[in-house]
């Protein structure tokens, strides 16, 4: 789809280079997703896909001129190098490889032809450095195993420095002079180290294995001009990606993992990044990857003891390093404040409003020096939020709430979202009314991100960018949306009574929101409440409406993460929506933030023990995850013990237990566990034991929760009722400036009325559509 561009477009400043500069504010920090990574990755990794390579080679026509008579000039000059080192090494003499020649070249031709002193040599006629050795062939009867992987290290560095000298050479002597604008050119370098570990990312890390057995490097951006060699680690918005070195066949499931965590904290700390790409090696076999939003792509194998191998690899870094930065996964939209701005670095964000009267995109540039929530997942939406000004001198003040995010393409338009549609259904509701006009996000603008593709601007999706590569996951589109801003997400708060301020005002934008539009959020999570100031102190703003559905709905999507998803949602992923799903996700969002911590700097701090059942919660399948709820929210004394025992000491421990008891142990039903007709004959209150009689019987069981689907009305009640003393208790708290671990009330409310009160009474909101387990 393409945007056409409006003649009043703002900001005609050109977009700067990625030069390197300070970071951006954020610092490698925790997050509490992700659970198992090498479980996520393994089942939407695509092997040997030819195209991946080629991903890199989508260039101007200039550009690809240039690419292909730069590559096969080094693939070229490093064979007759290998040749001729090799001949002189073997007459004792290598003085023929010296003269006209950099001495720092033939330095690195050593170092490769070392590495490759194992390998069968070229055979051929000797030729002099530059001239065409194309026919110089491997034999393939070597043994690969054995090759200790400093070796391989080693040699991916000297062959990636010895690709950058000639590039280097070819833009110094001049000779691309009127062809490339160096905006699309530049060096790739092996930095000397850089600390992109998100050590916290996942609920449980990744042990680190053998360093003898693994080596690994990130590789940066540099402009032509640069010192061709070992480069200190730039900032972190300049690293294009790791390369994970491995000795032996079998452990490429392990670098695969390592090279996953690795991007991961690569999307993590780049704000402007796309896809990422990575290099493994292992022995003399060599696959690049592509990280995508749904998808990883690995290449064909590169056998780099072969001529031709060589060449591929060679051919790949040549295109990295001649290529507008949107084919290295950057972000042009997103640009980092200009190295003379270091002192005090901020974002550029272009927004594209699209007038639905004229169909015309007009881009506004905002302005940001905060990103208060990175990418923290290595697939899916990928959303980040910005708080941002449309005035760089104002940046203090930052009055806007910018979120990134690649939606799916089929839930939005060029000139509407799902989102955005449903802020402008309540705000059409409530703003009439001012008890609830402020309880969710204020639109401001919504439309897709544009990418420059020479004359033209093309929207953003997975369709253009992956071009080529196979893929069985469903579009994407690269999609901003701009909201008013007057405070913070809660992963900001700083005490976690205003966290539980903000999860009762959630609980009520909630229950208005179902009562009078009949719409379910369907992704509550830390990213869908905003914590911002209001009459009485702090108000939560309900917000990331991406996944809104209407009641009843048979056919909604499902959110990527599992981490806050209810029980029957992890468990019937497709099927219609109730009420309750919402306020379970409000429940695990107080359990969760209770037990890691409410941000980045208590989770920086937290350290899990392996045993806490609450790792669970985030790891292995959906179906997984929801039987390991179903076990710790079976009973109270068993949700005291293994959950809510473990938090913190804090508000958030105790509006847990209530949540859980109104939720879970509500009179009529039975909790959430799956009943067998002899247990079910040992319970001994003769209404529900009825009730569940009265269930169907799924493979020899009974499904206790579907009971509770009958008092919808009576547990919401009761929750609302729960979460305004929390919030009543933690405002005076806040207001009166205790500490957040100060105890509550001796008395607590009520997990609700007996069975019997509300026997014959009808519930507002009617029996689930949804079909029993």
């Amino acid at each position: 789809m393409e945007l056409p561009s409006s003649p009043t477009l703002a900001d005609t400043k050109p977009d700067y280079s990625l030069l390197a500069g300070e970071d951006f504010s954020l610092k490698y920090t925790s997050t509490i997703r992700d659970g198992n990574l090498n479980d996520s990755i393994q089942h939407i990794l695509r092997r040997n896909c030819d195209a991946v390579c080629k991903l890199a080679a989508l260039h101007t026509p200039e550009l690809s001129k240039v690419a292909g008579k730069i590559g096969k000039m080094i693939a070229a000059d490093m064979e007759a190098r290998l040749l001729r080192a090799t001949r002189a090494k073997g007459r004792g003499n290598s003085s023929r490889d010296k003269g006209r020649n950099n001495s720092s070249l033939d330095t690195w031709a050593s170092d490769i032809l070392k590495w490759t002193k194992s390998q069968p040599l070229p055979l051929g006629n000797e030729s002099d450095g530059g001239s065409d050795s194309d026919e110089s062939q491997y034999s393939d009867e070597s043994n690969h195993t054995g090759i200790y992987a400093d070796y391989v290290a080693t040699f991916f560095e000297s062959l990636m420095l010895f690709v950058a000298h000639h590039i280097n050479e070819y833009f110094i002597c001049d000779r691309a002079s009127g062809l490339l604008g160096l905006e699309d050119c530049r060096l790739i370098l092996p930095i000397a180290s850089c600390d992109m570990e998100d050590e916290g990312s996942d609920a449980s890390s990744v042990a680190y294995v053998d360093p003898a057995d693994f080596a690994a490097f990130e590789y940066g951006l540099f402009p032509i001009g640069s010192s061709v060699e070992k480069q200190a680690a730039p900032a972190p918005h300049l690293v294009v990606g790791g390369v994970e070195v491995v000795r032996h066949k079998s452990d490429y499931g392990e670098a695969e993992q390592r090279l996953a965590k690795k991007t991961k904290a690569l999307f993590f700390n780049q704000h402007n990044r796309r896809f990422a790409w990575g290099l493994t090696a292992r022995s003399c076999t060599v696959r690049a990857y592509v990280f995508g939003m749904d998808d990883i792509w690995a290449s064909t194998d590169m056998d780099i003891a072969s001529a031709e191998g060589r060449q591929a690899l060679i051919s790949l870094l040549v295109n990295w390093s001649l290529c507008p930065v949107d084919r290295l996964g950057f972000d042009p939209s997103i640009r980092y404040s200009p190295i003379w701005s270091s002192i005090n670095p901020y974002l550029e964000i272009d927004v594209y409003e699209v007038d639905e009267n004229t169909s015309h995109a007009r881009k506004r540039t905002y302005y940001s020096q905060r990103c208060i929530g990175a990418a923290d997942c290595l697939t899916g939406r990928r959303t980040r939020y910005f708080a941002a000004s449309t005035d760089p001198k104002s940046m203090g003040g930052q009055a806007f709430l910018i979120k990134d995010v690649w939606s799916t393409l089929g839930s939005s338009s060029a000139n509407d979202t799902r989102e955005s549609s449903v802020l402008n259904i309540l705000h059409a509701e409530f703003d009439r009314s001012s008890e609830f006009s402020d309880s969710f996000a204020q639109l401001v603008s919504a439309g897709p991100v544009g990418i420059r593709q020479g004359d033209a601007l093309i929207a953003d999706t997975t369709d253009t960018v992956f071009l080529g590569l196979p893929s069985i996951s469903q579009a994407r589109q690269h999609r901003r949306t701009v909201t008013q801003l007057d405070g913070s997400l809660i992963s900001e708060a700083d005490d976690e009574n205003q966290v539980v301020v903000a999860i009762a005002d959630t609980m009520t934008a909630l229950n208005v929101t179902y009562a009078k539009c009949k719409i379910l959020h369907g992704n509550i999570s830390d990213r869908a409440i905003l914590l911002q100031g209001a009459a009485d102190g702090i108000k939560g703003v309900l917000a990331d409406f991406d996944y809104a559905s209407s009641a009843g709905d048979n056919v909604v999507e499902t959110p990527e993460s599992t981490l806050f998803q209810s029980i029957l949602s992890l468990e019937n992923s497709g099927t219609g929506r109730s009420p309750l799903e919402d306020a379970e996700s409000l429940f695990y969002l107080a359990c969760i933030l209770g037990t890691f911590g409410i941000n980045r700097e208590q989770r920086a701090e937290f350290v899990a023990d392996p045993d806490m059942p609450i790792l669970d919660w985030s790891k292995g399948t959906a179906a997984k995850i929801a039987d390991t709820r179903r076990l710790h929210l079976s009973t109270e004394g068993i949700f005291v013990k293994r959950i809510q025992s473990r938090m913190r000491d804090g508000p958030l421990r105790n509006l847990a237990l209530d949540m859980y008891k109104a939720l879970f142990r509500h009179p009529g039903t039975f909790g959430p566990v799956e009943i067998t007709n002899a247990e079910l004959a040992e319970i001994r209150d003769n209404d529900i034991a009825a009730a569940l009689w009265a269930l169907p019987e799924i493979n020899g069981t009974r499904d206790a929760l579907a009971l509770r689907l009958q008092f919808v009305n009576e547990i919401i009640r009761n929750l609302l009722e729960i979460v305004a003393q929390h919030r009543d208790t933690a405002l005076a708290i806040l207001n009166s400036g205790v500490a957040s671990t100060a105890p509550m009330a001796a008395t607590r409310p009520s997990a609700g009325p007996s069975l019997k009160h509300y026997r014959d009474e009808v519930p507002l909101a009617g029996p689930s559509k949804r079909p029993h387990h």
